[in-house]
């Protein structure tokens, strides 16, 4: 007996006994459970986890330097006072609204771009995981994209003129803008189109791609241009010294003061006309205010005129865009023209013959 145990070590040593074989179905599903039960779902499980906390992190980046850039104030250790700070960063579009509509703005888009890129990659790799042929797929998407590129361009011009815009802040939400054919407040600004509202309420939704030219009445300062026509028989000195003090009173008060920006001037004559002469008066304001002093300056040199009985047939103030402005003003439109009479008919002859 003893001998027989020590023979089997010594096979069993030796190599001789053979090891129980394994049969195709435990091979297969040992397999099956290392392949495609361990391997192929823990790697898409952990691709969607990378990506998702790619996103967040990117997202949680965005948004931390717009809310730097929209909850920033001016330093009012450089100037002295906060007013003066105001006036000085904001009035340039440092620290002013239309920075922070402007970065939310930007924000918004680069969110929308790293959710679409990191989508993009995402799944390409996971088709790749899953044993699919991605080479085809991606020259199949890349005809698809230029066929769409040929097929859309007005879109695409119309996202890369809003994408443009949006990096150079040619205007922002709030802003007075004259776009040729459409003048209002600019209400929203997307890639894509901007919607003014003018002011009989009138809805304009242009698209960037279109825009050739933009005029903005309200982009870091304005100023109040007003021409005071004074009759030929007049003294333009003294009226001169009456515009000065007027401009003087106006500015000294606080409400007024703290819309304007630079102490006012009287540039003085400006142009001589057969009914008299035209004298320029100009104050540099905050942005979208320029109206609102003009129409009290006006008022008050009315008022200042007559009891100083000096004849004023008209105040007129120099055509801009803007509300107030006369001509070409959003809010003043010129009166519709009537048509022109119709044309009398040629004489006949007295043979009825033209």
């Amino acid at each position: 007996m003893v001998g027989l145990v020590a023979a089997g070590g010594v096979l069993s040593a030796a190599g001789v006994v053979a090891a129980p074989e394994i049969t195709e179905a435990e091979e297969y599903s040992a397999e099956w459970w290392r392949d495609v039960l361990l391997d192929v779902p823990l790697r898409l499980a952990g691709l969607i986890l990378i990506a998702v906390v790619t996103r967040y992190l990117l997202h949680k980046f965005i948004n931390r330097m717009v809310r730097r850039t929209v909850e920033k104030e001016p330093p009012k250790a450089v100037l002295g006072s906060a007013r003066a700070a105001r006036i000085v960063f904001g009035g340039a579009g440092v620290y002013s609204e239309r920075r922070a509509l402007r970065a939310e703005t930007i924000g918004s888009v680069l969110r929308s771009i790293t959710t679409v890129l990191i989508s993009a990659i995402a799944v390409v790799t996971a088709l790749e995981m899953l044993g699919y042929a991605v080479g085809p797929v991606l020259a199949s998407a890349g005809v698809l994209g230029v066929a769409l590129g040929f097929g859309a361009q007005n879109l695409v011009k119309d996202f890369l003129a809003g994408a443009a815009m949006l990096l150079e802040d040619q205007y922002g939400v709030g802003d007075v803008v004259d776009m040729g054919h459409a003048v209002g407040t600019v209400e929203a600004v997307s890639l894509r189109i901007t919607r003014l509202r003018s002011v009989d309420g009138t809805v304009w939704y242009v698209r960037n791609g279109e825009v050739v030219r933009v005029g903005n009445s309200s982009y870091g300062w304005s100023r109040a241009l007003l021409d005071v026509h004074v009759p030929a028989d007049a003294d333009v000195a003294r009226a001169r010294r009456l515009l000065e003090n007027i401009v003087t009173e106006l500015a000294a008060e606080q409400h007024w003061g703290e819309l304007i920006l630079e102490p006012p001037e009287v540039w003085g004559v400006e142009d001589l006309t057969p009914d008299g002469v035209l004298i320029r008066v100009v104050m540099k304001t905050k942005p979208l205010e320029q109206w609102g002093v003009a129409r009290e300056l006006r008022e008050r040199i009315k008022r200042r005129f007559d009891a100083e009985r000096l004849t004023l047939p008209v105040a007129t103030e120099t055509p801009a865009a803007g509300p107030g402005s006369g001509a070409g003003d959003p809010t003043n439109p010129p009166p519709a023209t009537s048509a022109p009479p119709p044309a009398p008919p040629p004489p006949t002859s007295s043979d009825g013959n033209p």
